[in-house]
């Protein structure tokens, strides 16, 4: 039975996707695509119907992530059940689930980074560190998963 990941950050036009893209890149480098759906959300509708930012999608560019396209939706209540994982980027982004979804009572939302957060680059305009710490934490999801998931 194919599991499905959803990445959330505020607006879905820079890290969730970029977790989106890089989280399906280390998939198909592992021939995992068939066992893995993986998407991306915002927690506001302010992007909605966006694409990826421009800087995010060149820093994908410059990793070898050429061919990903996206426009930005929200996530809502009744997404929840449609996920195996729901993975936010920072502690807002946890807060902000839990009061869409009202609880999450089947353990589906976490951080990427465990007690880290992954800052906003269209604030910080630090996109290499975004980059880095967002393949850091899907790799380690990834080895997470292939071992609770028995792949």
């Amino acid at each position: 039975m194919m599991k499905k990941i959803v990445f959330v950050c505020l607006g879905n036009i820079c890290r969730s996707p970029m977790a989106e893209a890089i989280m399906k890149k280390l998939l198909k480098e592992q021939k995992l695509e068939m066992i893995f759906q993986v998407d991306s959300m915002a927690t506001s509708f302010e992007e909605v119907g966006n694409p990826i930012y421009p800087p995010a999608r060149e820093k994908l560019k410059e990793r070898g992530i050429l061919a990903f396209t996206h426009q930005a939706k929200v996530f809502k209540k009744e997404n929840y059940d449609e996920y195996d994982y729901i993975i936010g980027m920072e502690e807002s982004n946890i807060y902000n689930l839990i009061r869409i979804v009202d609880a999450d009572q089947e353990h589906k939302i976490r951080k990427l980074l465990g007690h880290h957060d992954i800052k906003d680059p269209w604030y910080t305009r630090d996109f290499e560190t975004t980059y880095q710490e967002i393949e850091y934490g899907c790799r380690q999801l990834l080895e997470e998963l292939i071992k609770r998931e028995g792949e």
